[in-house]
């Protein structure tokens, strides 16, 4: 009886541990229990492809727009102000009436200059007459040397009265000229200074209205002492033809004109290190205004058939410059390159990059060596980090 009992518990046993065996095996195998692995989606990026190009080697400096020449206009006689001809801010020439003084004044004092000239004319004439009676008179004895010479010399005191007369006549229409003011250069007037009826003065401290000639126009801009040799080498390259300057817009959006560098200062700033140069601009669409803050833009060269490629391209690290270079199988590593210049939304490169290479022009955020990276448009391109970054924590395939 025993030994049934104890065979059926033997069997008992060896039922369970074989039912836990199946059992734990459908539980902790790994092939049967384990989630799918998701697979990575291939980052989003804007390409970009490296190009070869004429690059012209710019030096950039803020500048300040100054007229060419700035007249304050003033009187130079004293009166009364009848007429103010021209209009603020408007475009003179040289030589155009600006202001008219009452000239009653310095019209009366040339008559009575002139009465006073044809008086001693006429005296002149008798004396020159009287002197002619004289000399027969003496040839006959009837007149004496002394009476001749006397007779002479008032001739002689009659032509340097009138001399005198002469300049004093001048001088009045000088004055009486001053009562019409003109523009002594052309360009464009600022704010009147005076209003009519005014009296106005020589010694006054304002004067009539300020004219700035703004065709042509110059532009100071400084750049750094560092430059200076380069600069000095190309200006004797250049000769008579001079290095091209342009002035753009403070945001650098727009070109305002194209001008030449016309001279350097003699002397560099020791407080900041720059030195000061001047280009003159022809200003024919008056975008230059005296006063205004210019972006200037020295030309010293043109690089031929330089490396260049989207400034977006430019990342900066702990070791320098780089570049993302999308290898051939859709994967992105890092190169190092050295950028010679950025202007205008390009960088020249002179080493790292070679021509026709693919590069990552915009998406670069989160990138890692390695990574798979798929070319979509830019406006995919703005939202693929903030995407990528989500499906990465999310777990998900986009």
């Amino acid at each position: 009886m025993r030994r049934k009992l104890l065979l059926a518990a033997v069997g008992v046993v060896a039922g369970i541990s074989s039912s836990l065996f199946v059992l734990g095996t459908d539980i902790f195998d790994p092939v049967s229990s384990a989630a799918p692995i998701p697979v990575v989606p291939p980052v989003a990026v804007a390409e970009a492809t490296v190009t070869r190009q004429d690059v012209p080697i710019e030096l950039d400096g803020l500048g300040r727009v100054q007229a060419f020449n700035t007249v304050t206009v003033r009187t130079q006689v004293e009166g009364q102000i009848q007429q103010i001809v021209f209009n603020q801010g408007q475009t003179v020439q040289r030589g155009d009436l600006l202001v008219t003084i009452d000239p009653r004044i310095y019209q009366a004092k040339l008559e009575q200059d002139q009465a006073t000239l044809a008086r001693d004319q006429a005296h002149l004439a008798n004396a020159q007459a009287n002197l002619n009676r004289y000399k027969p008179l003496e040839r006959s004895g009837y007149a004496t040397d002394q009476q001749v010479d006397t007779q002479q010399a008032m001739i002689d005191q009659l032509q340097a009265s009138i001399k005198g007369d002469q300049a004093v006549i001048d001088q009045d229409q000088v004055e009486l000229g001053y009562t019409r003011i003109t523009a002594p250069i052309s360009g464009v007037t600022g704010f009147r200074l005076v209003d009519e009826g005014n009296v106005v003065h020589p010694t006054d401290a304002n004067g009539l209205v300020t004219i700035a000639q703004i065709q042509p126009i110059a532009v100071l801009f400084t750049l750094p002492q560092a430059a200076l040799p380069d600069i000095q080498r190309q200006m004797a390259s250049a000769g008579a033809a001079g290095l091209t300057v342009e002035a753009w817009s403070q945001d650098g959006a727009t070109r305002l004109d194209t001008g030449k560098l016309e001279t350097l200062d003699n002397t560099v700033d020791a407080a900041s290190g720059t030195i000061t140069l001047r280009a003159d601009f022809p200003n024919a669409q008056k975008l230059l205004w005296p006063g205004e803050f210019v972006e200037a833009r020295l030309v010293l060269r043109v690089q031929q058939d330089g490396l260049t490629v989207p400034a977006a391209v430019v990342q900066r690290g702990p070791a320098g410059a780089f570049a993302w270079v999308v290898r051939s199988n859709g994967t992105v590593a890092p190169q190092p390159i050295h950028v010679a210049q950025m202007v205008r939304g390009t960088a020249l490169v002179t080493s790292g990059l070679t021509a026709g290479q693919t590069v990552v022009s915009d998406g670069q955020y989160g990138l890692q060596p390695g990574d798979t990276v798929a070319a979509r448009s830019p406006a995919e391109t703005t939202d693929a980090p903030l995407m990528n970054a989500q499906t990465d924590t999310l777990g998900i395939q986009p």
